[in-house]
């Protein structure tokens, strides 16, 4: 199976501050691809380099077969890949529903059926509930809710997740893995970014553990649900 994403021998940095150092990695369609590891291993960094939000110094990134290396962010967006940011960014001083509708604006064609207000509504079903509710008095779980809703408005092929369990309750945690499993059931790819390892791991069908900017393992996510000798070597767990 040919990849619809590959990054190749990453190199990135912060000004002088190195944070990758050659991280490879790859995402087939239909797959849930984990990014695991401990904060400030690299993580953000890595989606980062994909969306062209921080291009690399060194390496490629190819996205169904063309190199989008450097591109900027919105031909990124525009190419497929949908990014719902650590930091969330909503529009704290619009309603829910005009969040939707300024990523609706900006939609590329949708191979397949294209997501809408109401279908993001059936999939988070308290967002219709908050529809005229400005993004800036939602709770946390439900800007985490808005912001992926509003990701999933441009049709993306592939989602990239960076952290979306942190900072939020154990029950909305639970619930935002549901919504997630069923995204990936409908054949949406995805690359998740977590820290959660419970979390990441009743998703994933592959991992790649990162450690101090560089890919430590790479397997099946079963080889870490089985194995919890590897799980506690691997993540200090």
């Amino acid at each position: 199976m040919s990849a619809l994403l590959e990054a190749r021998d990453i190199h990135t940095a912060y000004g002088l501050s190195r944070v990758l150092f050659g991280v490879s990695l790859e995402v087939s369609a239909g797959e849930c691809v984990c990014l695991l590891g401990r904060n400030g291993v690299g993580k953000t960094t890595t989606m980062r380099s994909i969306m062209g939000l921080t291009p690399p110094q060194a390496g490629r990134v190819r996205w169904k077969g063309t190199e989008i290396t450097g591109w900027a962010p919105y031909r990124v967006a525009q190419a497929g890949i949908g990014f719902v940011p650590e930091d969330r960014r909503i529009f704290a001083d619009l309603t829910v529903w005009e969040n939707l509708d300024v990523a609706s604006q900006r939609t590329r064609a949708a191979e397949g059926p294209g997501w809408t207000v109401e279908r993001v509504f059936d999939l988070f079903p308290k967002l219709r509930e908050l529809t005229h509710r400005n993004g800036g008095y939602l709770s946390g779980g439900e800007q985490q809710m808005l912001t992926i809703a509003r990701t999933l408005m441009g049709n993306p092929e592939l989602l990239l997740l960076d952290e979306p369990s942190e900072g939020l309750a154990p029950l909305v945690v639970d619930h935002l893995r549901e919504q997630i499993a069923r995204l990936k059931g409908e054949g949406l790819t995805i690359l998740l970014a977590e820290q959660n390892t419970e979390f990441s791991l009743a998703l994933a069908d592959r991992v790649y553990v990162l450690e101090k900017g560089s890919i430590r393992f790479s397997g099946l996510a079963s080889r870490l649900r089985d194995d919890v000798g590897l799980r506690h070597e691997l993540l200090a767990l």
